[in-house]
């Protein structure tokens, strides 16, 4: 008996990708939401246009990195045996060009990633992005942030308060 696909909980997912430590589990993600099932998934990753370049300039195809992230996309696609188209755009701002896409591609899913990253004084930092797709994306979000590295210094616990006396 043939195999049938089961129905999406979201039929078109897009997944952002940003050329950093998260890729790998944006599409991951991706993928094993649509195993097995008819569901549609673009790896879309931005390049960033600062305002010394045109937007018509063509960056994206001299980039190599670029097309590395969308390769990498591909080959993690491949090994779970999931279809994966991919995209590159240039844009001004990755968040505005995340949803304009996600919106355009009449997307369900928008799958983004978040760095573990902190600033000067320990404070965790989500960046820009994130807020951004937060507030504008017209579909569901789900934002995979990587695990904390073993190699990150932990904050301090509070000493302990010694009420003997000196």
């Amino acid at each position: 008996m043939a195999e049938t696909a089961t129905a999406p909980l979201f039929p078109r997912a897009v997944l952002g990708l940003n050329g950093g430590p998260t890729d790998e589990l944006v599409v991951r993600l991706g993928c094993e939401l649509a195993r097995g099932r008819d569901m549609e998934i673009v790896a879309l990753h931005v390049i960033e246009v600062d305002w010394r370049h045109d937007l018509d300039d063509d960056l994206a195809s001299s980039n190599e990195a670029a097309s590395a992230v969308l390769d990498f996309a591909e080959g993690v696609a491949e090994k779970h045996r999931v279809r994966l188209r991919t995209q590159l755009l240039q844009a001004r701002d990755v968040g505005a060009a995340l949803v304009d896409e996600a919106t355009e591609l009449g997307a369900d899913l928008l799958v983004v990633g978040l760095p573990y990253r902190q600033r000067f004084g320990g404070d965790f930092a989500i960046g820009d992005v994130i807020p951004y797709v937060f507030q504008n994306a017209q579909c569901s979000v789900l934002v995979v942030r990587e695990p904390v590295s073993e190699q990150l210094p932990r904050r301090a616990e509070p000493a302990a308060i010694s009420h003997g006396s000196a």
